[in-house]
């Protein structure tokens, strides 16, 4: 990993710092500086309300270069934008049991492509000390459907990542949740089919897009006159594997490690935008 460059485990810290409770006790990085401002500028040391975590798999900073529209929507909503690092090896249970419990993988245990239940602390274990209702709405049998499961919160399993959509949109609307982590999975899914860069996967990518405005839009509407924050927070990036012709990812490599993750947080004095 580079040095100077937040990790991804830094979401839980951030989260957490954005929300007003401690992060995971194993949680490792520092809340990023620009996360810190904003929350100060906009919050004003009050803590947000609500949050959402979108999570869609595999969206990496090489997609930049080709999803510009993409990139620029995301950039519309999201003031913040933090460049991170994944971890290694740069599978999906990995990555999100790092993000969400803020460890290295060899402090939370998952090391390879498998899906334990984690037994750590996690952001969700703290959310749920501290009085905030959590929420997964996940592709049914992903890495986030499954490897924090065990704990007094809300688990929908979806078909599909229009389902993921539209379960969400109505979660928030009866505001039956404090914090609410969507997990998105078809570009990943179609990458590994053709290739990172395929009509198809980019397809994928919009879809993704279109997905978080779509929740932005709902989130200022069922969270009116309350603070809440916004994430867009993918877990790794691809690469196209010389071997096989088809995307992969789990390397040390920029394509699979380097990627955004985007905030913004929302005072319930804004005016409506």
């Amino acid at each position: 990993m580079q040095k100077n460059i937040d990790s991804i485990c830094s979401l839980a810290s951030a989260v957490a710092h954005i929300l007003g409770i401690e992060p995971p006790s194993l949680a490792v990085s520092p809340v990023p500086a620009p996360v810190l401002r904003e929350t100060y500028e906009v919050l004003n040391g009050r803590a947000a309300e609500r949050c959402l975590i979108f999570a869609p798999d595999a969206i990496g900073k090489h997609l930049a270069s080709v999803c510009e529209n993409e990139f620029s929507a995301i950039r519309r909503i999201c003031k913040v934008e933090i460049p991170v690092q994944s971890v290694m090896p740069s599978k999906t249970p990995v990555c999100f049991a790092s993000m969400f419990s803020g460890a290295k993988p060899e402090k939370h245990g998952i090391r390879q492509y498998e899906k334990p239940v984690l037994q750590c602390d996690t952001l969700f274990d703290t959310l749920i000390r501290s009085g905030r209702i959590p929420a997964i709405v996940a592709v049914r049998e992903s890495s986030m459907d499954l490897i924090f499961r065990g704990r007094e919160m809300g688990y929908y399993s979806e078909g599909l990542d229009s389902d993921t959509t539209n379960r969400t949109k109505e979660l928030m609307l009866e505001d039956r949740c404090d914090v609410i982590v969507c997990y998105q999975q078809e570009y990943d899914d179609i990458l590994h089919r053709t290739q990172p860069f395929s009509e198809e996967a980019l397809s994928a990518v919009k879809r993704h897009v279109s997905s978080f405005r779509e929740l932005a839009l709902s989130a200022r509407e069922a969270w009116r006159g309350k603070s809440y924050a916004l994430v867009f927070a993918p877990d790794h990036g691809a690469h196209t594997d010389p071997n096989t012709g088809n995307g992969t990812h789990g390397d040390d490599i920029p394509e699979d490690m380097e990627l955004f993750h985007w905030y913004k947080i929302n005072s319930s004095h804004t005016a409506p935008e």
